[in-house]
């Protein structure tokens, strides 16, 4: 068993003392931006190799059931938010969306945990990544909107939004590529795309520590609800996760990952796509509780409970 906290976590530590101390550490937005591009292409390049091992039509039924499974998490953290949260109807529906929705940074930390404990995961499980953003994001925009003022909703725009979205747009592109390429002929993109990962995502999580700090205020002003529902639904999307991953069959890992998928929340796309989609929402709301509670806790303590979860599903 590896250490409970993996030392590439540690930098987001590092980055919120620095906005808990009022530190002049800044990671420049260019930097920023061009880090989420390399993580989202070698997240994709790395399954698209793996899923080039498998058989499409052996992966296509499980993709298909896990997307209309997806829709449950958004479903089941509406009437959470706003009957006990006591959310107006709009807040309810985009933080539901984001909770929906994934973060691919959560994804890549979970996929580290597997990778230090050297436990075999499908490879196919960054197209579940980009898979899982669609049905989370329709489903919150319908929650928010439905019946709110007779405002039609411009349902053209927003798939256009979810569906060309750089992170999608970047994730299946690169599945692409690795999977037409293939281990061997990807063999030349090896050292900048797979040797360099940990060293990027270290970066992209000092900066994720930063803007975590910047939200603590978000938080405090909703009080404990904010701290309870952050924790205690991924908790419960993490276990559905789990359960969803060893009735579809999947391994030990590849639940775990799933379980991680389910539990992780969106602060990129989904933000992007709310703003279009319900603008009476208020963002602070959504991304103080998803990079705010939710991000760091499942980054410290969900990823290992995740993976006791997968076990315990598949009598490990």
């Amino acid at each position: 068993m590896g250490p409970t906290i993996q030392p590439v976590v540690l930098f987001f530590v590092m980055g919120v003392v620095a906005g808990v101390i009022k530190s002049d550490l800044k990671i420049p937005e260019a930097l920023y931006k061009s880090l989420s591009i390399f993580l989202l292409i070698a997240i994709g390049l790395k399954g698209g190799v793996s899923l080039s091992k498998y058989d499409i039509v052996e992966v296509l039924p499980t993709s298909l059931a896990l997307v209309v499974s997806a829709a449950l998490v958004p479903l089941g953290a509406y009437p959470i938010l706003r009957f006990l949260g006591k959310f107006n109807q709009a807040d309810s529906g985009a933080i539901a969306a984001h909770y929906g929705s994934v973060s691919a940074v959560t994804f890549a930390v979970g996929l580290a945990f597997m990778d230090g404990i050297k436990e075999y995961y499908e490879g196919y499980m960054p197209l579940f990544l980009a898979l899982l953003e669609v049905p989370a994001l329709v489903t919150g925009t319908i929650l928010a909107l439905a019946g709110a003022g007779g405002k039609k909703t411009q349902w053209g725009k927003l798939m256009h939004e979810v569906l060309t979205g750089a992170s999608i747009y970047l994730l299946m592109g690169a599945i692409c590529i690795g999977y037409y390429a293939g281990s061997k002929n990807i063999a030349p993109l090896d050292k900048l795309y797979m040797d360099l990962f940990i060293g990027a995502l270290s970066l992209f999580l000092l900066e994720m520590g930063l803007l975590a700090a910047a939200r603590i205020g978000d938080v405090i002003r909703k009080g404990p609800f904010m701290l309870a529902f952050g924790i205690l639904f991924p908790l419960t999307a993490g276990l559905l996760g789990a359960f969803l991953g060893w009735a579809f069959g999947l391994s030990p890992g590849g639940t775990m990952v799933l379980a991680v998928l389910y539990a992780s929340a969106s602060y990129i796309a989904a933000p992007a796509a709310m703003r279009i989609a319900v603008p009476a929402a208020d963002p602070a709301m959504s991304i103080g509780l998803s990079l705010g509670v939710t991000f760091p806790f499942n980054i410290f303590i969900g990823v290992p409970i995740y993976w006791e979860m997968a076990k315990f599903f598949h009598g490990v």
